[in-house]
């Protein structure tokens, strides 16, 4: 029997992704996950759409604090450099960001994406299909932690490389997100690098085209 849903779920789920947001390190609270919502949080990924039911993720549980320290120090170093391409008066406002919350955030969850070694079907045109399944499954696990009033932050300013040398990864798995889970003090009302005004909104008239984008010009 196919499941059905009713307008007010439906909304449920608007106000889901209206009020999901990326969490930094300064949000984040002292208080331990039960194992059963981390379960709930990793089977919304294990049920996310994938390219030839290819299901190409793997996940990585981090709560060990010198494996955290590994990724931090490589999120420092990265930070440093990152900082430097951007204008002056971006580079003030890039400092006074925090961008992670690598040790602050209770559990962190390295996400990984293993290539298979033969054909995939709907991935032989597309060849990023297997990651962008991927990163369905992070959507998923993202909208889940929201309902369930945890927090979740995606650190990508950290060297891949040395993210799969602090967890031992397969040469061949490939690091999609390191993500920061954890309960927070609060949500923020809107995301903060929009009322930090680091980029403004764009409108639906810049993005939504119909048929062709010559339509719009």
């Amino acid at each position: 029997m196919s499941k059905e849903f009713s307008i007010d779920e439906s909304n449920i789920l608007n106000d889901i992704m209206r009020f999901r947001r990326d969490v930094r390190g300064n949000r984040f609270i002292n208080k331990p996950i039960a194992n059963d919502l981390i379960d709930k949080i990793l089977a919304s990924a294990l049920s996310a759409p994938s390219v030839g039911y290819s299901q190409p993720w793997q996940f990585v549980l981090i709560d060990d604090k010198q494996v955290k320290n590994k990724v931090l120090e490589s999120f420092n170093e990265e930070n440093q450099r990152a900082k430097t391409l951007f204008s002056d008066e971006k580079q003030k406002s890039y400092q006074a960001l925090k961008l992670e919350g690598i040790i602050e955030a209770p559990l962190n969850i390295a996400v990984f994406y293993k290539p298979s070694k033969e054909p995939t079907l709907g991935q032989t045109s597309m060849a990023e299909m297997g990651r962008f399944s991927v990163v369905c499954a992070i959507q998923n696990m993202w909208l889940m932690a929201r309902s369930l009033n945890i927090g979740m932050g995606w650190v990508s300013i950290v060297d891949p490389e040395k993210v799969k040398v602090a967890v031992n990864a397969p040469e061949d798995n490939e690091l999609i997100a390191y993500l920061c889970v954890g309960y927070v003090d609060k949500f923020l009302d809107e995301p903060e690098l929009k009322t930090k005004n680091w980029q403004q909104q764009k409108n639906k008239e810049e993005l939504i085209f119909r048929n062709s984008f010559e339509q719009n010009s």
